[in-house]
């Protein structure tokens, strides 16, 4: 007898390739705001303005991301504090290792 492959298995596994492949591109969209905002000192407009665009509520969706009003005025806050993707998720995922050893000591 054939082995039977799970349809719905494969097709979340690539729900998730596909929603971290929009998360990436919010991603590019963030530095490409901060280099903006660096470069001509409007980069949370441009960041607000590509979030509510239709094309920007279809890949925040993809995303995983509600594309409200709270999100559009966190992701402006994001560029404005200039640090870049990359940066701020080092920084976020060693101070949550951190805090989890810390955890598991205690």
């Amino acid at each position: 007898m054939r082995d039977f492959v799970d349809g719905t298995a494969f097709n979340a596994e690539q729900g998730n390739r596909a929603r971290k492949l929009f998360a990436a591109v919010v991603l590019a969209a963030l530095d490409d705001a901060i280099a903006d905002d660096k470069k001509y000192g409007n980069g949370p407009e441009q960041i607000a303005r590509w979030a509510r665009s239709r094309d920007g509520r279809e890949v925040l969706t993809c995303a995983g991301i509600d594309p409200n009003e709270r999100v559009v005025s966190g992701l402006m806050e994001f560029v404005s504090k200039g640090v870049r993707t990359s940066v701020a998720l080092s920084r976020e995922e060693s101070e949550r290792r951190n805090a989890a050893q810390q955890a598991e000591a205690a």
